[in-house]
């Protein structure tokens, strides 16, 4: 069962924000927040780092027993932080409000503390992953196993063409020696039929030679 937090509103997974982190690139991260109670819960997002998160949406309304999706995009770095150090932080405010309530209808102190409504938060930690850690490999295992895979696929039809190259000289010598043996019978024959015959049966097999010759130097060399 996957990793949540949560208080007596809402359940949220998974517990942490995790962005795998690379210069110049956008990382994301999903939270699957759940209304666990049987009233309609507002919720809104805060960061202390607003220009550098792209959270959507960041204020909503969830029905009963129901649940959503923020998507929280980091934004492309320019460099990396001290240390893969971090001090971001994230807070998620929520609190019960009117059914069928709209997030376009929220009052502006919907999560005020002040407003004697109860409030309930959450924050939630940042963790930045290398590509290059185990917890950022899964991109990299992906390409390299596609590669190993293509790779027995390549060398597999390189040993199919080699068996059909061999097989095919192969009937090239048998041919051959077949030409060699009517030559020997026609030597020792002068049956004016049987010399229109053999040559008939003598272009056939010459036909037939140089075509599976063809196919065989035609076969990519193998390795």
């Amino acid at each position: 069962m996957a990793a949540t937090i949560g208080n007596s509103f809402i359940s949220i997974t998974p517990p942490e924000l995790r962005f795998q982190f690379e210069l110049e690139r956008q990382s994301f991260c999903d939270l699957n927040v759940l209304n666990k109670t049987e009233y309609f819960i507002a919720f809104k997002v805060k960061t202390t780092s607003p220009t550098k998160y792209f959270v959507r949406p960041n204020t909503g309304v969830i029905h009963p027993r129901e649940s959503c999706i923020i998507r929280v995009t980091l934004q492309a770095q320019r460099e990396y932080p001290p240390g893969m150090q971090f001090r971001d932080k994230f807070l998620i405010q929520t609190t019960t409000v009117d059914p069928n309530t709209d997030v376009d209808d929220l009052p502006s102190d919907t999560f005020n503390k002040d407003s004697g409504r109860l409030t309930e938060e959450l924050k939630l930690r940042v963790v930045y992953v290398s590509p290059t850690s185990p917890q950022g490999s899964t991109r990299d295992d992906t390409v390299t196993n596609s590669t190993q895979n293509l790779d027995t696929s390549s060398s597999q039809a390189l040993q199919q063409l080699k068996e059909e190259r061999d097989a095919s000289v192969r009937q090239a010598r048998h041919l051959q020696q077949e030409l060699d043996m009517l030559k020997r019978r026609r030597n020792r024959r002068s049956d004016p039929g049987f010399s229109f015959t053999f040559a008939m049966f003598v272009g056939l097999i010459g036909f037939l030679f140089g075509l599976l010759l063809k196919l065989s130097l035609s076969s990519p060399p193998t390795q």
